[in-house]
């Protein structure tokens, strides 16, 4: 719905959304199925990328009202300054590839929901992403957030079907995350 009216079901979608990833960080790990003991955790994406690329990016397009868009960052900031510690993260995985592999790899997976997504659309969010996590100029609102360190590794190439390329990436984030884990801080890196 979002995809084919996102002037309407914008404010709805990102509502629902970060509500969807502030239940699962906060969901004990002991209840999540098949998940080792471990003491860093890894999603998908973030109560903080929801604000900082999605929201901020159909805010920024006209398809969130600047009233709406006030209203998701006041509740935004006041769950998470409510949360404290149980809100933190402390570090970014960034899966990094252009928007046109992006647009090819979510052509091949085929959801339905997904059809009408455009590589324009998937522009704007790459840029979000980079002027977050790279270059460091959207205005952030959480000071954990802004020292967190970002892990940038480089997915542009097929790396489904080679195994070596796979263990080069993985040997990059089990060195990052065992750097975090090195802090004794649980936590909530965040892929594009």
């Amino acid at each position: 719905m979002m995809y084919k009216e996102p002037t309407r079901w914008s404010y709805t979608f990102q509502t629902f959304s970060c509500l969807s990833r502030l239940k699962a960080m906060l969901e004990p790990p002991s209840q999540r199925p098949s998940t080792p003991p471990h003491p860093v955790q890894v999603f998908e994406r973030s109560i903080y990328s929801d604000r900082y690329v999605f929201a901020k990016n159909l805010f920024e397009v006209g398809h969130l009202q600047p009233l709406e868009w006030a209203i998701y960052q006041d509740w935004h900031s006041f769950i998470l300054q409510h949360l404290g510690s149980r809100a933190a993260l402390h570090g970014f995985l960034y899966l990094r590839a252009t928007p046109q592999r992006c647009l090819e790899r979510l052509r091949r997976r085929a959801r339905n929901e997904e059809g009408g997504i455009q590589l324009g659309y998937l522009e704007q969010l790459h840029t979000q992403h980079e002027q977050w996590l790279l270059d460091r100029t959207t205005q952030v609102h959480f000071e954990e957030v802004k020292q967190a360190p970002v892990l940038v590794l480089d997915v542009d190439k097929d790396f489904e079907n080679n195994v070596a390329m796979q263990d080069v990436l993985m040997a990059q984030v089990e060195a990052f995350t065992t750097g975090l884990g090195a802090k004794a801080l649980p936590s909530h890196p965040d892929p594009c």
